[in-house]
């Protein structure tokens, strides 16, 4: 390890503009691997909370109460029409002023959602708007006769919804949504923007501090978004094979 480290040692003496840095300095290190924790923690939590709200709204959008449909409705115009770092911006700027702060050591002001929970939310609906019309579309493409045939057999409303129109309509919708939860966690790097210390901040502090840096710290994010988005790829495509149905055309 200590070979390891002397090598990029002398690499950045030698050619001082691919200084690598956090191979051989420890607190960079922790730097960078704080940055990749809290994007990871932030795509993971985006991710989830994208599809929750997706499918909820996919449900209120067909719901009969014109009420829930129109509130639906300016909820898409809304984030589908906007720029994802302008919301980001308008969240924690603008909403930001309005938020309850607590003082855990009796003196210092701390605002009851920081700028990580302000950049959860905001990525989390943004990707949402576009998961509720694909969940949407997923569940009218569940053709009739399919959920005729389970109500002849006397299943349930519920019983037919959860097991026969969800499954058949993820399995339809799954590729669409592929490719928006992976430009999801793509857009995570935004958040950059309102100071949360994810991997593009700290790489970025990074390369103030240590100006020789650059090239490599951004070689090295290139390979890293380029690692875990293809992870997130592959672990959609594996989830896409295993739950195709033979003969039915998804």
């Amino acid at each position: 390890m200590n070979a390891f480290s002397e090598y990029f040692r002398d690499l950045a003496e030698r050619s001082p503009r691919w200084d690598f840095i956090w191979l051989y300095d420890g607190s960079a290190a922790d730097r960078i691997l704080s940055g990749l924790w809290v994007t990871i923690q932030l795509s993971v939590i985006c991710v989830i909370a994208s599809l929750v709200i997706g499918f909820a709204g996919s449900m209120l959008q067909t719901s009969r109460y014109r009420v829930a449909r129109l509130f639906v409705s300016g909820y898409l115009q809304i984030f589908r029409n906007t720029p994802p770092l302008v919301q980001l911006l308008f969240f924690y700027f603008a909403l930001g002023q309005f938020t309850p702060s607590y003082s855990p050591d009796g003196w210092t002001q701390v605002p009851l959602i920081s700028n990580v929970g302000w950049a959860a939310i905001a990525l989390s609906l943004f990707g949402a708007a576009f998961n509720v019309e694909i969940f949407r579309s997923g569940l009218e493409a569940v053709p009739n006769s399919t959920i005729e045939a389970a109500d002849a057999l006397g299943m349930s409303r519920w019983l037919i919804f959860s097991e026969v129109q969800f499954p058949l309509a993820l399995r339809v919708c799954l590729p669409a949504l592929s490719s928006n939860l992976i430009n999801l966690v793509k857009t995570t790097s935004q958040a950059f923007a309102i100071a949360v210390p994810e991997l593009l901040y700290q790489s970025a502090s990074l390369w103030n501090d240590h100006p020789a840096t650059q090239n490599p710290t951004m070689l090295m994010l290139l390979v890293v978004y380029v690692g875990l988005v293809g992870l997130l790829s592959l672990g959609l495509r594996f989830m896409e094979r295993r739950m195709r149905v033979p003969g039915y055309g998804v």
